[in-house]
């Protein structure tokens, strides 16, 4: 396209037309500034003439607004406690063995390692195109047919915003039960109620709140922190798990399968299995949603989420096989007092060290890591609820879409994400099948966003629609002119052979994360995500085809 005086022009990507149908929620483009002035393409270029990543996101029609805090290392840092890959595989050991037994969990996980280092491999690619908080639904308007684009991009939206409320209630409801778990274990006359849970949940997010509010400039250095503690933390379990426990047998661990979920066959309580495993593997696109907060983010949020993944699979298949060879008697291990409330893996802890306070040290480390992937979760969610109001995705979007001056965060879109998990969390009170349910609805909400962005792209790819990358730093057309690749992917057909299985593999994580984990099904063993998911749906549908859909179109142009 043509340029003139290196202005940034955004032209092709218009800004939306309102009409009188718009009602309360139309407005002239001032409504569009969220408390932060909207500049003209001209101003926004010579503003940000020294900031390259700054200008970028201006070319995709978008103002810095947040402070870009974060390096490599610390978003690696903010993806791998967000994950926390080795202590989810422990917080979920129980369900992996009733529905598979040893020798699934080992497979199981395998698969899904390789499943979710194939699909982030795919968000990398667009993250490296298009790098915005909005993420998914960002995308999917972009490329997905003109006819489409505003209705999916809008569902798409709704999932994420839904997977990433769900995820932080999930890393909440772990850190609080597995308090509850630690006292189960020093205190034998405790009796362990949903109530208790609920309160432990509140103190969680509250304290995620100030941290995301009150100390935010300092998140990248607590992050590179957790960071540490996750991989020390490893090893001080790790050694003496493994020194202490004991032995044993390898053929038995890698050859016994279990079906305690009595499905009609041993493949169908496998599948069951690695579903709810694949909750250890997520919460790598946070670094999608933080791309606005981080430095060079078309090479470092790819980088982040491979990395994370990496090393997050390498620690967590490490303690898996620990746990299995030191584990001794399962069946006492999960009909012991803590094993009943979900976690057999503290009883295997404390037959090996020989040590109830030895085995609690080590199972402490793990709500530590589990309260900062709370904390973490809530920043990413945040960070992609406020873009998605900032273009109009959601009731209120002119609160939820406003940036605090002073503290520089989005502090409606944080309420916002804590409130609705505590209200989530009250089903525990009345339900031991709140847990389940939240995992559920997490793999539900974000895989199905992946999903539909993965297919899109696989289409453009197999349709040789996708440019290629223009590396000239005076190159400053616009990206979403043209679908172009960035400086990060995967080239020719491995990158096709890799989009097909990514899409493969999150069609069947998401069908089989809806099933219970037991075949005879009552209201307390009931999977409820499935209704929580179709309601989010069917709310986004109705509200985009009476409200939203006269001021919806996309991404809104700021400048």
């Amino acid at each position: 396209m043509a340029t003139q005086d290196n202005d940034v022009q955004l032209q092709a990507y218009p800004r939306p037309a309102l009409t009188p149908s718009s009602g309360k929620n139309s407005g002239s483009d001032s409504d569009l500034n969220y408390g932060y002035p909207v500049k003209t393409a001209i101003s926004a270029n010579k503003d940000l003439s020294h900031d390259q990543d700054a200008q970028y996101l201006a070319r995709m029609g978008k103002q810095q607004v947040l402070k870009r805090n974060f390096g490599l290392l610390s978003m690696i840092g903010l993806a791998c406690t967000i994950m926390s890959t080795w202590e989810g595989i422990l917080v979920i050991f129980a369900i992996g063995l009733n529905n598979g037994g040893q020798a699934g969990l080992i497979y199981g996980f395998l698969l899904n390692w390789a499943g979710t280092m194939s699909t982030f491999i795919v968000m990398g690619e667009l993250a490296s195109m298009i790098p915005t908080a909005g993420g998914q639904y960002h995308w999917v308007h972009i490329l997905a047919p003109k006819s489409y684009r505003n209705i999916l991009s809008y569902v798409t939206g709704w999932l994420t915003c839904i997977g990433w409320m769900a995820s932080v209630a999930a890393a909440g409801m772990f850190c609080s039960t597995l308090i509850q778990a630690l006292i189960v274990q020093n205190k034998a006359d405790f009796v362990p109620a949903g109530y208790q849970v609920t309160l432990i949940f509140w103190g969680t997010i509250m304290f995620s709140v100030f941290v995301n509010t009150c100390v935010n400039a300092a998140l990248p250095k607590i992050e590179g922190m957790v960071l540490f503690i996750h991989i020390i933390g490893f090893f001080a379990i790790l050694i003496p798990l493994v020194y202490l426990g004991p032995k044993g047998n390898t053929k038995e661990i890698f050859t016994t399968f279990i079906n305690a979920g009595n499905w009609p066959t041993q493949g169908l309580s496998f599948m069951i299995g690695l579903a709810g495993n694949a909750v250890a593997f997520v919460g790598a696109d946070g670094a999608v949603h933080m791309s606005e907060e981080i430095k060079s983010p078309r090479v470092n949020v790819p980088r982040a989420m491979i990395f994370s993944i990496f090393i997050n699979g390498l620690m967590a298949f490490g303690i898996l096989i620990a746990v299995l060879y030191t584990a001794g008697d399962l069946t006492a291990a999960s009909e012991s007092a803590v094993g009943l409330v979900g976690y057999p893996f503290i009883y295997i802890f404390t037959t090996a060290t020989n040590s109830v306070t030895g085995a609690s040290i080590m199972a402490a480390l793990i709500p530590v890591t589990t309260f900062f992937s709370t904390t973490g979760a809530v920043a990413a969610a945040s960070r992609q609820l406020w873009a998605f109001a900032r273009d109009r995705g959601v009731p209120f979007w002119r609160t939820i879409g406003k940036i605090n001056p002073t503290t520089k965060v989005p502090l409606a879109a944080i309420a916002v994400v804590s409130i609705t998990p505590c209200l989530l969390s009250l089903i525990n009170i009345g339900s031991s099948a709140a847990l389940n349910a939240i995992l559920s609805l997490v793999l539900a909400g974000l895989f199905s966003s992946y999903e539909i962005a993965a297919a899109l792209l696989l289409y453009h790819r197999c349709k040789g629609n996708v440019a290629s990358p223009n590396d000239d730093p005076s190159d400053i057309s616009n990206p979403l002119e043209k679908l172009t690749w960035g400086p990060w992917r995967i080239k020719g057909m491995f990158g096709v052979a890799n989009n097909i299985f990514a899409c493969i593999y999150l069609v069947v994580i998401t069908f089989f994360s809806f099933f219970p984990t037991a075949s005879v099904v009552t209201p307390a063993t009931m999977n409820w995500s499935s209704l929580l998911f179709g309601s989010v749906v069917i709310f986004s549908l109705l509200y985009y085809q009476f409200s939203a859909r006269h001021y919806f179109v996309g991404p809104v142009v700021e400048i």
